[in-house]
This record gives structure tokens, C-alpha cells and sequence, in this order.
């Protein structure tokens, strides 16, 4: 029996080590990787600009605690808020952390601005903003809630894309609204533009803040730095982490001086949360991400991989109901089991992973090249023609 909770469905696979865009087992089979830590791993693996600032840092320092200034740390705030709308960076772990501070920061606002009665969240049906207490709620799926007590107070959830719906449930308690411009465990869902925008106008209108979490489809994902970019719609404050770490646990809450100015000693904190070591990492990656071409690089390779899911919508139609997503956050809406083509996929060596609504999403790291996804379109063709073969699959 292992000693490690069941928290996880784990298949059997290990892998030993990784090498750009794929991963090998101990006895060197080699698996074509378009899951990437589910979106964490941007740059693939041993990239040589991370092992390098890994090796370098860790060599010199790995933590100090946020007792003192860490000039890394400093350096990737300022370099976040320059590649974005924010002023203000609060350095965490994780995505789930992220948002968590994006909350608090919301209620601390109103608090601090003679509104405490304003703590409440709307939020969307077939979000998922993490795993604590606060942000299952938020998320609203009754399956994650289950078993852990009342769920906390404070969130309502309203369908995606129906601003009517939104604007029905702002009241005298609402502060904020939570949105992920793209649904990733919700079944790689992209909001409307003129949504988001509808949303944003909301906000304004009735005094409201609003959050992005971009934990999953930020960071280069879509090809540009945010996913809200290819919107008119701009945040107050918005959730990062997955890939801005390249593997390393890393998030981010960016916020404008106007929301993040009342976030003051004693508010909130972290014991590792923006360390030395994360930092360097952090930086490195971005380095990449925003280096010259990277990002259109994205885009291109997204509306290939796009291209290809189109084009196997078309030749199994009796297996593939929808494709969505943008830029290297995609999504194939299936007939067979999402989990078992999961697994079946395995097979073929290709990783991938399963997302809510029976979705199959495809995120690759952002070094993809076209070559790398010909291959996946290939074994993704092999694998729905097969289920022709053994119409049991298909079940």
C-alpha cells in the first residue's frame, strides 16, 4: 500500500527524465508530451536557460523568507507589471493561492474604503479556481465541495455569457466578479469577448471590482501575455501561476495601486512565496516568453493545432462534437469517454488530459513546433480511427 493519500487517479506511468517536448520512462520509451504538467511546463523540459538559473541560484541562495528585501523577487514583479495593466504583484505557490489573495484583496479594499458589507463574489458555472475552501466555492462545483463541511459564504454563480443573469445577482453585498477567460477544467469553455466586455462595463457601472484568473490560460498560453488581451476588457486584478514558473512552483496576484494599495503589512503573507529560487526561475521564463517573436510563435502554432482538430472534427464527426480554445489551450469535445481516450492515447505515447463537458484539452508547452503537432494530429487520427475499429470504445 503507498503512503501517499488517494487524492489522485494516478495511471501507471513514470517517467525518469524530459527532454524539450517529450518525456522518457525509466527504460527509455519516449512520450510526445501536449499535456505539460497540465499547462505548468511552457519552456518543456531540462530547457537549458531554467537548469542554468536553477543551477546558478541554488548555488547562492534558495530562501530567505519576505522578512528582507529579495532583489529577484523585485525584479519580476517589476517585469510582470510591465507586460501588463497592473502596479502591484503579491508573490504565492500556487494558482489556488493566487486567487485566494485576489479575494482577500477585493474584501480588503471595500473594507478599507467603508464598505465592508461588500464582500460577495459572482462567479460562473463550470469555473474552477482551485482547491482550498474559499476557491472550491468560488468554483461552485458540488462534486470538489463534497464532504468538507458548509461551503464559504460570500459567492454566487451565474451561467457563462449571460450578462443579464449577471446583472441580476449584483446586489449591496456584491464586491467582485471572478472569471476565467478560459474554462480550462471546465472544458476549455472561451468566453465571448463581448462578454468579458459586458462584464468589465458591469464592474464599472456598479462600482465593482473584476478578477481574472489566468492561472491555466495565461503566461504566453494563448499567444499573448494574457488571455484577456485579445479583449477590450481589462482587469482590476487577475490570478496567474502554472506556466510563469516553467515547472517551478510559482503564482502570482497582480493588481492595479488603486485595489492593491490597502494590502498592508500584516494583511497577508506567504513563507515561501516569492523566494529567491522561484524568482530566478520566474525571470527566466520570462525571458523567453517575452523575448522577440515568442509569443507570435504561439499564436502561429495555435492556429495550426487548431487547423489539425478542425480537420479531425470533419473526418470523425461521429466522434468529435466540438473543437475549442485558443492558442495552445484546446479542446476536443468527444463522444467516446474523455478519461478512457485519455488513456487510450497513452498508448499511442502521446499525453494528454482530460477536462470537464467530456472535453479532451491539448496543452502542450509553448515551445510546440509544427512538426511536434503533425505528430500529435497523426496519433490523434490513428486513435479516433480505432474506435471505428472496436465500437466498444466508443461507449
Amino acid at each position: 500500500m503507498s503512503a501517499l493519500f488517494g487524492t489522485y487517479a494516478r495511471s501507471d506511468l513514470a517517467f525518469e527524465r524530459g527532454e524539450g517536448m517529450r518525456l522518457f520512462t525509466a527504460d527509455g520509451e519516449a512520450y510526445l508530451d501536449f499535456a505539460a504538467g497540465i499547462g505548468v511546463n511552457a519552456l518543456g523540459y531540462a530547457h537549458p536557460d531554467l537548469v542554468a538559473a536553477l543551477k546558478s541560484q541554488g548555488e547562492r541562495l534558495w530562501h530567505v523568507s519576505n522578512l528582507y528585501r529579495i532583489p529577484e523577487q523585485e525584479r519580476l514583479a517589476a517585469r510582470l507589471v510591465e507586460a501588463s495593466f497592473a502596479d502591484r504583484v503579491f508573490f504565492a505557490n500556487s494558482g489556488a493561492e493566487a486567487v485566494e489573495c485576489a479575494i482577500k484583496t477585493v474584501r480588503r479594499y471595500f473594507h478599507a474604503t467603508g464598505a465592508p458589507e461588500r464582500f460577495e463574489f459572482i462567479t460562473f458555472t463550470g469555473s474552477f479556481h482551485g482547491r482550498t475552501l474559499a476557491t472550491i466555492a468560488a468554483g461552485g462545483n458540488a462534486a470538489f465541495a463534497e464532504g468538507f463541511g458548509p461551503p464559504v459564504e460570500g459567492f454566487v454563480h451565474a451561467a457563462p455569457g449571460d450578462i443579464d443573469a449577471v446583472r441580476a445577482l449584483v446586489g449591496p453585498r456584491t464586491a467582485g466578479i471572478l472569471v476565467e477567460p478560459i474554462q480550462g477544467e471546465g472544458g476549455v469553455n472561451l468566453m465571448p469577448e463581448r462578454f468579458l466586455e459586458a462584464l468589465r462595463a458591469l464592474c464599472d457601472e456598479a462600482g465593482l471590482l473584476l478578477v481574472f484568473d489566468e492561472v491555466q490560460c495565461g503566461c504566453g498560453r494563448t499567444g499573448r501575455f494574457s488571455a484577456h488581451e485579445w479583449t477590450d476588457a481589462t482587469p482590476d486584478l487577475m490570478a496567474i501561476a502554472k506556466g510563469i514558473g516553467g515547472g517551478f512552483p510559482l503564482g502570482a496576484c497582480l493588481a492595479t495601486e488603486r485595489v492593491g494599495q490597502y494590502m498592508t503589512p500584516g494583511s497577508h503573507g506567504s513563507t515561501f512565496g516569492g523566494n529567491p529560487l522561484a524568482c530566478a526561475v520566474g525571470n527566466a521564463v520570462l525571458d523567453r516568453i517575452l523575448a522577440p517573436g515568442f509569443l507570435e510563435h504561439v499564436d502561429e502554432a495555435g492556429r495550426h493545432l487548431a487547423w489539425h482538430l478542425r480537420q479531425l472534427a470533419q473526418r470523425f464527426p461521429q466522434h468529435v462534437v466540438d473543437v475549442r480554445g485558443r492558442g495552445l489551450i484546446a479542446g476536443l469535445k468527444l463522444v467516446p469517454n474523455a478519461r478512457e481516450f485519455v488513456a487510450e492515447l497513452r498508448r499511442h505515447r502521446l499525453l494528454t488530459v482530460s477536462a470537464s463537458d467530456n472535453v479532451l484539452r491539448l496543452l502542450p508547452p509553448l515551445i510546440v513546433e509544427k512538426a511536434d503537432i503533425d505528430e500529435a494530429a497523426d496519433i490523434l487520427a490513428d486513435a479516433l480511427g480505432g474506435l471505428d475499429a472496436d465500437p466498444s470504445s466508443a461507449a
